[in-house]
């Protein structure tokens, strides 16, 4: 016979295959969702969930610097930063940048250079550019004011409808839903989803159970519910070993109940990163400048400043391709000659390894061919540039020899 109870993690034992499982064993509470021989067999009720997820957010809630600042300037900020880096990463960003643009009309008014330079070492720089570009449109669209109306944000270069979500929530309290990667891996364990999270039906189903959650809400909770969600799957839902028994609703978690939290959310397979060489001239004149140049806007770490190269073609020898990069960029050639450094770096869908070489030019004044602008700068003037970090690192080997040989 079907019966309300909440399933408690009595212990764990080992299954017939060798995985351990969780002994779960039943209370009655009314409310909860129906169980048949020790199994949850429904979802738990979305009002019953959010109740629990306030009052674990109440007690557990982490101080952070975006949280004592509720201002949509100050949300939309932080999350954007957020996306796709950790919290403590971004902790010193947040407060650098809140300290340099401590609103929309400062923001809109920086140069791109110094807006770049803030976000340095945050990576996917598209992040910093979008939010330059959507700083000017609301100064000129909004009077400076972050729009309260989803369409209106949605209109806004980098704003999806994540970042929208979160906006609308936190900041102006309405009934909105979000859905970020550690809320869907969070959703996949409660309601136990079998199918790949990034197949768009699997998420259209998310999105509308996190829709149900913030629904079920008190009037005005839906934000403190949205980070409470994300709270969960930062602290204790996490991709590896969550801690089930301190979570506040795992009698509730179907993936529990059923001994797959570890197959949840179900990953696709992915395949391994490829890997590039590139290589970087170093070329200085003879008052001991550096030749940097700035990427296009367009593209991969568009905007960002470096030392002219790029990627070595297959066959082709390190010293053919720093002289046909530099050609390319800048319109002058350059003899390759003594290796100073190598940085391996990872990005989201490759690999490279950065070959650093000293470089003779010929007399032919410098322009940008294919970047936006060249420089001729002194080693002690490099920090003031925004860099990528490989190229941030070869500067650092590079003004560091130089201190060491005074």
């Amino acid at each position: 016979q079907e019966a309300n109870c909440i399933l408690r993690p009595a212990r764990v034992e080992l299954g017939h295959d060798g995985v351990a499982a969780p002994l779960l064993v039943c209370r009655t509470m009314p409310g909860s969702p129906p169980t048949q021989s020790g199994r949850l067999i429904a979802p738990p009720a979305p009002a019953i969930i959010g109740s629990r997820l306030l009052g674990w957010m109440t007690a557990s809630r982490r101080d952070l610097p975006w949280r004592r600042n509720r201002s949509p300037y100050s949300v939309w900020i932080s999350e954007v930063m957020l996306q796709q880096t950790q919290v403590a990463t971004v902790i010193p960003y947040f407060e650098r940048w809140m300290a340099e643009f401590p609103d929309i009309t400062s923001l809109a008014a920086a140069p791109l250079d110094r807006v770049l330079k803030a976000w340095e070492g945050l990576g996917y720089y598209a992040r910093a550019r979008n939010l330059h570009l959507a700083a000017k449109s609301i100064v000129q669209r909004h009077n400076g004011q972050l729009p309260d109306q989803r369409n209106e944000l949605l209109a806004l270069p980098g704003i999806g409808r994540y970042t929208a979500g979160a906006i609308l929530s936190i900041a102006y309290g309405q009934t909105e839903p979000i859905l970020d990667g550690n809320v869907r891996r969070v959703l996949c364990r409660v309601f136990d989803i079998g199918e790949n999270p990034r197949t768009p039906a699997t998420e259209s189903r998310l999105w509308d159970l996190s829709t149900e959650l913030v629904q079920a809400a008190s009037p005005g909770q839906a934000g403190e519910l949205n980070e409470a969600l994300m709270e969960l799957g930062a602290l204790i839902c996490t991709p590896a070993s969550p801690d089930c028994l301190a979570c506040p609703i795992h009698e509730l978690c179907l993936a529990l109940a059923h001994g797959t939290v570890a197959e949840r959310p179900v990953r696709s397979m992915r395949p391994g990163l490829p890997h590039y060489d590139t290589v970087a001239a170093i070329v200085a004149n003879d008052s001991g400048e550096l030749l940097i140049i700035r990427r296009p806007l367009t593209g991969l770490l568009g905007g960002l400043w470096g030392f002219p190269g790029g990627t070595v073609l297959p066959g082709e020898e390190f010293g053919t391709a720093l002289a046909r990069t530099v050609l390319e960029q800048t319109g002058i050639s350059a003899t390759c000659k003594q290796l100073v450094t190598q940085v391996k770096h990872a990005y989201t869908h490759f690999r490279i390894t950065l070959h650093a070489f000293t470089a003779q030019v010929d007399r032919a004044e410098a322009r940008p061919v294919t970047g936006d602008e060249v420089r001729w700068v002194r080693p002690s003037e490099l920090d003031q540039f925004a860099f990528p970090v490989t190229d941030r690192k070869v500067a650092r080997r590079l003004v560091h020899d130089i201190t060491q040989s005074r």
